[in-house]
C-alpha cells in the first residue's frame, strides 16, 4: 500500500522554532555557547511549593487517572483564582483542565470546527492555531495585522473578512509574537460583533499574569458564550508539566468532556496536584517577582535592539517577546535567522512561524534569559550585522 497521508495534512507547517531549537541544541551538544531567545519558555525553574505538592502526591504512590474534567479540587482552585484575580465568578463547573494549552485548543476546535467553515485569526498569530483549524478540516483564514492597529484585530477586520461560511475567531492577548494585548473595549466589541453574526469566541489567554503596564482583560468578563484558553505553563513557570485550562460556555460542556475522555481519558494526575499549590500566596509571590524581572529584561532589550537598527514599532506590553522589524538587515528572516544562529550562537525566531503577512521581515526574540546574556546576545549581533 503506498504512503498516503490524508490531505489536511499537507497544509500543516513544520514548526520551525521547533527545528531552530533542535539544531541550537545539536550546536550546544558540540560544545558552542548558545544564547537562546527563540522558544516561548520561561527560564525560572517551576517555583518550589509546586514542586513540594507534587513530591508529597508522589509519595503517596496513588498516581490514578483523575476525572477527564480534571481534579474537582483544582477545578474549584481556578474557579477561586478569577474571582482573586479579576473579580468575576466562574463556576467550577465550567472550568476543564487540560494536557496544556494545547490540548484545551485541540478540544475546543475539535468541538467547534466543522468542514469547509472558516475561523479568522490574526496574521501574524501564534502558529499552531491555524494547523488546529486545519486538523478539523476548517478553514483558517488570517487577517493582516500590524503596528498600526498594535497587531490586534479591529471590528472593522471582522467587517471585512466576516462571511457566510465563518463559523468563529480565535484571536490572543497578550498576543505571540507581539505581546501587544486587547483593551477591554476592544474585548467587549469583538464579543459582541461574533456573537450578533452567530458566530463562536475563543480567546487566548495564556500569557496573562505576565503584563507589565496594566493588566489584561478577561474575555469571560463579556459573556458567558466565550471559551477563554489558560495555561499553567507561561506565568506560574510550568512548561514541561503540560497543564492547562478551558472555560467553556455551560451548554458545551457535555461535548467538551466526551471529546476529553477519548483524547486524554484525563489530565497529568501528579501535574495537577502540582498545580493545586501554583495558587498559594508563597507561589504567587515568587511569580510577581518574576514578572518584575521579565519586565526589566524587556527594558532592556527592546532599546537595545532600537540601537542596532531593529524596528519595534509596537511596545510588548505582555508575555516575553519583542517582534521587531529586520529588514533594515535582511529580506529573509528565516535565512537571517539560520545565519545568526551558525555565526553567533544567538538563537531567535524567524517571522515565517507566525504567518505570511510581512513575516520575512520580522524576527522574535524571546527574553527568556537574564540580562546579561541579552547583553552578551546584542553584542554578538552588532558584530553580526557589522
Amino acid at each position: 500500500m503506498p504512503y498516503r497521508s490524508a490531505p489536511r495534512v499537507k497544509d500543516i507547517a513544520p514548526f520551525h522554532v521547533m527545528e531552530l531549537l533542535a539544531r541550537a541544541k545539536a550546536m550546544e551538544a558540540e560544545g558552542c555557547d548558545i544564547i537562546h531567545m527563540e522558544v516561548g519558555e520561561p527560564d525560572f525553574p517551576t517555583p518550589e511549593p509546586v514542586i513540594a505538592a507534587a513530591q508529597q502526591h508522589l509519595a503517596s504512590g496513588r498516581v490514578f487517572y483523575t476525572p477527564a474534567l480534571g481534579l474537582p479540587e483544582l477545578r474549584e482552585a481556578i474557579s477561586t483564582f478569577y474571582m482573586t484575580r479579576y473579580g468575576i465568578k466562574v463556576p467550577a463547573a465550567r472550568i476543564v483542565v487540560t494536557a496544556g494549552a494545547s490540548g484545551a485548543l485541540l478540544i475546543a476546535l475539535a468541538c467547534l470546527a466543522t468542514p469547509g467553515r472558516e475561523w479568522l485569526l490574526t496574521d501574524p498569530g501564534y502558529p499552531c492555531n491555524r494547523h488546529f483549524v486545519r486538523a478539523f478540516e476548517g478553514v483558517p483564514i488570517g487577517i493582516p495585522v500590524d503596528a498600526s492597529n498594535n497587531f490586534q484585530p479591529t471590528v472593522c477586520d471582522l467587517q471585512q473578512h466576516w462571511n457566510k461560511r465563518t463559523a468563529g475567531a480565535l484571536f490572543a492577548s497578550p498576543a505571540n509574537p507581539s505581546g501587544t494585548m486587547l483593551d477591554a473595549s476592544q474585548l467587549a466589541a469583538i464579543a459582541q460583533f461574533v456573537r450578533q453574526h452567530d458566530g463562536q469566541l475563543i480567546v487566548d489567554e495564556i500569557y496573562h499574569g505576565l503584563t507589565y503596564e496594566r493588566d489584561a482583560a478577561t474575555a469571560l468578563m463579556y459573556g458567558e458564550d466565550i471559551f477563554v484558553v489558560q495555561s499553567f505553563s507561561k506565568y506560574f513557570n510550568m512548561t514541561g508539566w503540560r497543564l492547562g485550562w478551558l472555560v467553556v460556555p455551560e451548554c458545551f460542556i457535555r461535548d467538551i468532556e466526551k471529546l476529553a475522555q477519548n483524547f486524554f481519558i484525563s489530565p497529568s494526575t501528579p501535574a495537577q496536584y502540582a498545580a493545586l499549590a501554583a495558587f498559594s500566596p508563597e507561589t504567587i509571590e515568587i511569580l510577581e517577582l518574576r514578572r518584575d524581572e521579565f519586565r526589566r529584561r524587556r527594558d532592556f532589550l527592546a532599546p537595545e535592539l532600537a540601537k542596532l537598527g531593529f524596528l519595534v514599532a509596537a511596545k510588548p506590553e505582555g508575555a516575553f517577546y519583542i517582534y521587531a522589524d529586520c529588514s533594515a538587515f535582511t529580506k529573509n528572516s528565516e535565512q537571517f535567522a539560520s545565519e545568526l544562529l551558525e555565526s553567533t550562537g544567538v538563537a531567535v525566531t524567524p517571522g515565517i512561524d507566525f504567518g505570511v503577512n510581512a513575516t520575512q521581515n520580522h524576527l522574535r526574540f524571546a527574553y527568556t534569559t537574564g540580562v546579561e546574556k541579552l547583553a552578551e546576545a546584542v553584542d554578538r549581533i552588532r558584530r553580526h550585522i557589522g
